[in-house]
């Protein structure tokens, strides 16, 4: 087996095609094909599902794409470690965050560490909460910032420390009545038309559960992707809607008013238990922003 078939292999996984994958791999489909085929020979299994309108993992190949993963970063871990051994950081840090977060603030970040560590080529991916740890246990991402519950706890093959723990308020036009209070309550909310998160996410689970502990229904009208859509949505008036206290200081044309027992959220630091060198350069200057000094390992896991 040579890596570079363990790569198509992979690549063919993401993209969804041998066409897709042939030019992420900057090669000729043909060529692309026959090694996948040469080593589905020599495992003596089919990896691919293959029909004129698309290709899907098989079993054996849904295996294969998780150990091949972890085969590849192994290799790419042994460059990066010995680098890393001299004092210098190279390597790839891909790091998720949520698009509601503030603290830190994910570009200021990774400006501040490209600084320090050039040498690292660095992917920002933005995703739910959910998404990103499913990739975190898959080896897609380096490192993540989440929101969840207080307390809620992050799955246990995966590090964690929270950053900071704060309430949601609430969201909406200028010319909206409830701008009348200074606090609003779930109740008055309740009987708004709402834009959220889509179902599912964790952002809109810490919503909606708050107001069922209260015997309210949490009528959703407008589902969106990003906290950019949900504003613009705000602004023309067509729906209130909850967000994170740290996110309002930073918008415009727009009016926030407390919340009686508002919703809240924690916002963690995830990463996976072996580290890269550049996860853990990451990891700490974050120490050295939240807690001064900092020369030992990663943050331990919660």
């Amino acid at each position: 087996m040579k890596l570079k078939q363990v790569e198509y292999v992979l690549a063919v996984a993401e993209a969804g095609s041998f066409t897709g994958a042939a030019r992420q791999c900057h090669t000729v489909q043909s060529a692309l094909s026959h090694q996948v085929a040469q080593l589905e020979s020599e495992l003596g299994v089919t990896l691919f599902e293959r029909n004129s309108r698309s290709v899907r993992l098989t079993e054996a190949g849904r295996v294969f794409v998780q150990q091949g993963r972890q085969a590849l970063e192994a290799v790419q871990r042994i460059t990066d470690e010995v680098v890393a051994s001299t004092g210098e950081v190279r390597g790839r840090l891909s790091m998720g965050t949520i698009s509601t977060l503030t603290s830190p603030d994910p570009i200021e970040l990774l400006a501040r560490f490209h600084r320090r560590f050039p040498h690292v080529r660095v992917e920002l991916v933005m995703e739910g909460s959910e998404k990103m740890l499913a990739k975190l246990e898959e080896r897609r991402l380096d490192v993540a910032f989440i929101g969840v519950w207080p307390g809620e706890t992050v799955p246990s093959s995966l590090c964690s420390r929270s950053l900071c723990n704060e309430e949601l308020v609430a969201l909406m036009s200028p010319s909206h009545p409830l701008t009348a209070h200074d606090t609003v309550t779930l109740g008055q909310l309740a009987s708004c038309p709402v834009v959220d998160f889509p179902v599912g996410s964790s952002a809109h689970r810490q919503s909606a559960e708050a107001f069922a502990a209260q015997g309210l229904e949490y009528n959703v009208q407008f589902e969106v992707s990003t906290v950019q859509h949900l504003v613009a949505i705000v602004r023309q008036g067509l729906a209130v809607g909850l967000i994170p206290q740290s996110l309002s200081h930073q918008l415009t044309d727009v009016s926030t008013r407390r919340v009686h027992n508002a919703p809240q959220r924690s916002v963690r630091v995830v990463w996976p238990k072996t580290a890269s060198p550049a996860t853990r350069a990451l990891l700490a200057l974050l120490a050295v922003e939240d807690e001064g000094a900092y020369n030992g390992p990663a943050p331990s896991s919660e």
